[in-house]
């Protein structure tokens, strides 16, 4: 088997990165040398491979997914917002400056080619290739730039699957709009549909999947069911709970541990935390208002796009005098721990100069303009860990303990790091949340079996499940092979001179 397809979305967060996933992991139990691929990514929850580069996080998961080691090949152009108007553009990477969203649509096109090129590379060094779209295709006012969706897809020419997510409501008009308003050119690669996140009895859905089959031509090729176990590694920290909550907290074996997570306005790999929620008796919530701390056993500021900014957003909201006056164990990790030192020197990302930190570690951050990306080793707490690397800003002077050789700060009741992905190692983090629980008074106790990766591989074995289970999976390998089937309807209103 040879081929590659595109799975674009209704909407943002509709799907797309789990059905990939899926994908891939069905795939690779087959025997298949799959890998995925996502041309842009936005966002701030990034990853950093042993090729040295930094990718989406959910490119990451795929990779895992497909039992493939996570490579900068897999998502050639990543975004990183660090405002409303401006975003860091990595390619292959490789940080290469920032833009704005005006200036970022005439280098889109010269950023086709890398895309492109990479996307090609992949095709012949694989057997399979599952591509990730951004957002939408059906954002018509992004189409003449577009180098993710649809102007991917008629580049590479890729047979097309959307996905719309019916717990929102809506997705059949979803469905049938996002192919309504493309040209002929793209609805021509528009090849089935999957509709994500159902509860309830399937057979109340059949009126309208026929429905639709009959008003665009196109099949629903699956209805993959609601599962709540599906909350790791969540693109953006606004898929978890609308009340904050991370993930489905299990009962404790004795008390609580009530963490409470900054959920700054430029978070960034907010991932970090969600190996604390694995624990049983582990409460995590995202909070955005002072009161929210008055209960907290644990704060956690977590890691951020834009430091200075994020710092001064806390003290407008009045959480920068509550995280002062918290008395119980804090984690900072990367921007959380700069912003929990005296100074902070940044002519780099915020360009701001001298700004002083929450002054709770005896601590001075200088910001470099060379980025620090790394999958360090090390020795936390005698413990052996591992994590990865994602910063400007760096320690240029501590008087404090540190927590991984020479990484780091700590006092009695603060922790700070660097580190991103240090709590998923085991048995730091049941030394971690031991030592919480003693600082904040709480009688809990560690589960002492829990494994994060293991129940990482359980999501993406649950993935490759619901693909098998719930997939026309003879139709999707038909399309790899095949390409797009020939003669598809065009669905009007669209734009049909655009197929000349």
């Amino acid at each position: 088997m040879r081929g590659a397809m595109l799975i674009c979305g209704t909407t943002s967060d509709a799907g797309k990165s789990v059905l990939v996933a899926g994908l891939c992991r069905f795939l690779a139990r087959q025997g298949v040398d799959v890998v995925p691929f996502k041309a842009q990514n936005m966002s701030n929850n990034s990853f950093v491979t042993l090729d040295g580069g930094e990718i989406g996080r959910a490119q990451a998961l795929q990779a895992r997914a497909a039992f493939k080691e996570p490579s900068v090949r897999f998502n050639p152009v990543l975004l990183k917002p660090g405002s409303d108007r401006t975003s860091q553009v990595v390619v292959l990477g490789q940080a290469v400056g920032t833009v704005s969203a005006m200036s970022y649509r005439e280098r889109k096109q010269k950023l086709l080619d890398t895309v492109l090129s990479t996307l090609d590379g992949l095709r012949r060094d694989h057997e399979v290739v599952i591509c990730e779209g951004a957002g939408s295709p059906a954002e018509i006012n992004l189409r003449p730039n577009d180098i993710a969706n649809m102007g991917l897809a008629t580049r590479a020419n890729l047979p097309t699957l959307v996905i719309g997510d019916i717990d929102r409501g809506g997705v059949f008009a979803h469905l049938f709009g996002t192919v309504a308003v493309l040209d002929a050119a793209d609805q021509a690669l528009i090849s089935g549909f999957v509709v994500n996140k159902f509860r309830g009895d399937a057979r109340l859905l059949e009126p309208g999947l026929k429905q639709i089959e009959q008003l665009t031509g196109r099949p629903v090729l699956g209805v993959l069911p609601w599962r709540e176990e599906l909350w790791l590694d969540a693109e953006d920290s606004l898929s978890y709970n609308a009340d904050g909550v991370v993930g489905r907290p299990r009962p404790p074996i004795r008390d609580w541990l009530r963490v409470a997570v900054i959920r700054l306005p430029r978070i960034s790999n907010a991932t970090d935390v969600e190996a604390l929620a694995c624990e049983p008796g582990v409460s995590v919530r995202f909070v955005t208002e002072p009161s929210r701390l008055e209960d907290a056993d644990l704060v956690v500021l977590p890691g951020s796009k834009a430091t200075v900014d994020d710092l001064a957003w806390l003290r407008e909201t009045g959480l920068a005098q509550a995280i002062q006056r918290f008395d119980g164990p804090i984690l900072g990790i990367c921007g959380g721990f700069q912003m929990l030192a005296k100074r902070i020197e940044d002519d780099v990302e915020s360009k701001q100069g001298s700004t002083a930190g929450l002054g709770l570690l005896d601590v001075d951050i200088r910001f470099n303009s060379k980025k620090t990306l790394a999958t360090p080793e090390g020795e936390a707490w005698g413990e052996p860990v591992t994590g990865y690397e994602i910063h400007h800003g760096q320690v240029v002077r501590s008087t404090e303990r540190p927590v991984i050789g020479d990484e780091g700060a700590q006092t009695d009741r603060i922790v700070g790091t660097h580190w991103h992905g240090l709590l998923e190692n085991d048995a730091f983090r049941r030394k971690f949340v031991g030592w919480a629980a003693a600082v904040a008074g709480r009688d809990f106790e560690p589960a002492p079996d829990v494994s994060f990766q293991a129940a990482r591989e359980a999501q993406l074995d649950l993935l490759g499940d619901l693909v098998a289970d719930h997939l026309d999976t003879k139709a999707v390998i038909d399309l790899l092979e095949r390409g797009a089937p020939a003669g598809l309807p065009f669905v009007p209103p669209g734009a049909p001179a655009a197929a000349e």
